[in-house]
């Protein structure tokens, strides 16, 4: 029997009470075969039957320790990713148990992909699919990280002057270059949050940067959604320095085309087209607030922001007990206003109805300012009550810190 695309549907059984045994056995057993064989490729577990449970996916390696085969799960939550290895039988065992938690499984092998779905019915059904690689993967527990500026960056990195002419990145400049990677890297896992899967829309993918300097991580954004993501993308960098727009426009002409456009502007004025991201990354004190505002504003569906300077609250910072004999010391309380002026905007921005998180995308022997809040708007708005609860929660916060105001009170429709 075949489905409507003409995969083999090669195990289905219409007694929903039967199903599950018969089907999950079965891609177990498939498992087992290409462990067995040498064909196993890769594993991903998805779709979870039970949408509330932390672990949202779950992928599987097939890796070699000390002479013996080990399966290695990593699994993802919303806000962290968990390894866990197991000997190759308790790994099986362990793949049945977690198996029925799941609405998908897709099991590549270099013979066959055996995808596990459940229809409409909600019957699961195993559907045998053209292996999609006949390379198998290294075996090797510890792999190189791989990097996301491969050779279809060196173009703009060579522009930019990170890299020479044989891509060599630059001595001086080599921590630059790891950052710009770091940040593709985030990026693109926070793409896959969004939904921007790889090929998965054919309009374009609207991003704007503000205070984007030369434009490197400008640059690094159209190259995921260029090359990475593989969608056409419509880019624009705004800087307040004519020499820096200038000559990052005469690059993206030559490296993008018509996908990428730098103009001079302000983070809090300039004209914005409708995007799906906004970008600001070290926006001095108030300007990543303003971003803020206008990424919200602007409905875009991906916020991210690295904050710079946090000049606003410091001369506003209370000293509530028992905190008070700790912010007596200056160093401690300008460290305080920093946490306190980011905690605040991740507050903002649920209010608004994303989801935050605070990420560290930086080294701090590179930079102390190495903390990034990146903001997902969740599907539809939220609801009074929620508003409710939210704003509830930033007005105690503002007041256990004494915190009069701020930057983002007209967005709120409050004078603080």
């Amino acid at each position: 029997m075949t489905d409507r695309r003409g995969a083999a549907v090669v195990a289905c059984c219409r007694a929903p009470h039967h199903a599950p045994v018969t089907v999950h056995a079965s891609f177990v057993d498939r498992v087992r075969a290409s462990c067995a064989d040498g064909t196993f490729v890769k594993l991903l577990l998805s779709a979870p039957a039970d949408a509330a449970q932390a672990v949202q996916r779950i992928a599987v390696r097939l890796v070699e320790q000390q002479g013996r085969a080990v399966l290695s799960f990593t699994r993802s939550e919303a806000r962290r990713d968990t390894v866990e290895n197991r000997d190759l039988a308790e790994g099986l065992e362990k793949l049945a148990v977690e198996l029925p938690g799941f609405h998908a499984a897709l099991l590549r092998t270099t013979a066959s992909d055996w995808q596990l779905q459940h229809g409409k019915d909600c019957v699961p059904r195993l559907v045998r699919h053209r292996a999609s690689t006949t390379v198998v993967p290294s075996r090797a527990h510890d792999q190189e990280k791989p990097t996301y500026l491969g050779p279809a960056a060196q173009p703009w990195l060579l522009g930019l002057g990170l890299v020479d002419a044989q891509g060599r990145a630059r001595p001086r400049l080599a921590d630059k270059l790891a950052q710009v990677d770091r940040y593709t890297e985030i990026l693109a896992h926070l793409a896959r949050d969004c939904g921007w899967q790889e090929g998965s829309h054919a309009e374009p993918l609207r991003f704007v940067d503000v205070g984007c300097g030369k434009g490197h991580l400008t640059f690094a954004a159209w190259h995921l959604v260029h090359h990475l993501l593989g969608r056409k993308a419509q880019g624009l960098g705004v800087e307040a320095r004519a020499e820096l727009v200038a000559g990052a426009q005469q690059l993206a002409q030559a490296v993008a085309g018509d996908e990428l456009h730098f103009v001079q502007g302000d983070i809090g004025t300039v004209a914005l087209p409708a995007l799906d991201l906004l970008v600001a990354l070290h926006a001095c004190n108030t300007a990543t607030d303003h971003a803020i505002r206008r990424g919200i504003e602007a409905r875009a569906r991906l916020i991210v922001v690295a904050p710079c300077c946090h000049q606003e609250v410091r001369p506003q910072l209370g000293s509530p007990e028992p905190l008070a004999p700790v912010l007596a010391h200056g160093l401690m309380a300008e460290r305080m206003a920093e946490w306190v002026t980011d905690g605040l905007r991740a507050l903002v921005l649920e209010w608004a109805g994303y989801r935050t998180k605070v990420i560290e995308f930086a080294s701090l022997e590179h930079t102390g300012k190495n903390l990034l809040l990146a903001a997902v708007r969740k599907d539809g708005d939220p609801s009074p009550a929620e508003r409710a609860a939210a704003r509830a929660r930033i007005d105690a916060f503002r007041g256990f810190f004494g915190i009069r105001t701020h930057a983002l009170d007209g967005l709120l429709g409050a004078s603080g």
